[in-house]
């Protein structure tokens, strides 16, 4: 059996300056870095005594979030670019206008929404590949930092297993808590919890 829990990082710079995301490398707001360490007390006083690994997206605003919990817990992080976020590829580094403006026709999976950048298809199995990495890891807990699509992906890996349309994505902060059965079944236990950050004000 494994336990995976799902953190997606708390709120960084783009959240607050109308930059995208993708793959650019923002650090996390005042408030971002207080939601982290709200996690990391919380979350670790939660899951103590149990022998966790903790993978982590290689961006910076994720690195934020993971540090925290990884200190309370006393364990050292494995950095993942499977981890990252959409590859946005000319939109990285432009603003939110821009990508609105700027977005190309998207007639199926395998079209880009901008040039250079990962197709849908291309994203969800960079996900899929990093699923079956998880499966294969002898570790029976694992933490996963990251962001809110590639999150978003990672769970509709676990309950549909197929390529799916775009859908909503969870909230900077929230905490999600998955199963995996010995028999194969796959079970999301609590989906997008913000329970963790909440007192966490500047």
């Amino acid at each position: 059996m494994k336990n995976i829990i799902t953190i997606q990082h708390t709120q960084s710079v783009q959240h607050t300056n109308g930059m995208i995301g993708s793959w650019t490398d923002w650090e996390l707001t005042d408030l971002g870095k207080l939601q982290a360490q709200s996690i990391g007390r919380k979350l670790a006083a939660e899951i103590i005594g149990k022998p966790y690994k903790i993978y982590c997206s290689d961006l910076l605003r994720a690195k934020q979030t993971a540090e925290p919990l990884a200190r309370y817990m006393g364990i050292s992080i494995e950095f993942c670019e499977k981890l990252r976020e959409i590859n946005y590829g000319e939109a990285v580094g432009k603003s939110k206008l821009w990508a609105k403006e700027n977005k190309l026709l998207v007639r199926s999976f395998d079209d880009p929404e901008y040039p250079h950048a990962e197709s849908w298809r291309a994203f969800w199995n960079r996900v899929m590949n990093l699923f079956n990495e998880i499966i294969a890891d002898k570790a029976e807990n694992i933490i996963l930092v990251s962001h809110a699509g590639t999150l978003k992906v990672l769970q509709e890996i676990l309950i549909y297993s197929e390529l799916q349309e775009y859908t909503e994505y969870g909230s900077a902060g929230s905490v999600s808590f998955m199963e995996i059965k010995d028999n194969g079944e796959r079970i999301i236990k609590r989906l997008n919890d913000l329970s963790y950050i909440e007192g966490a004000t500047t």
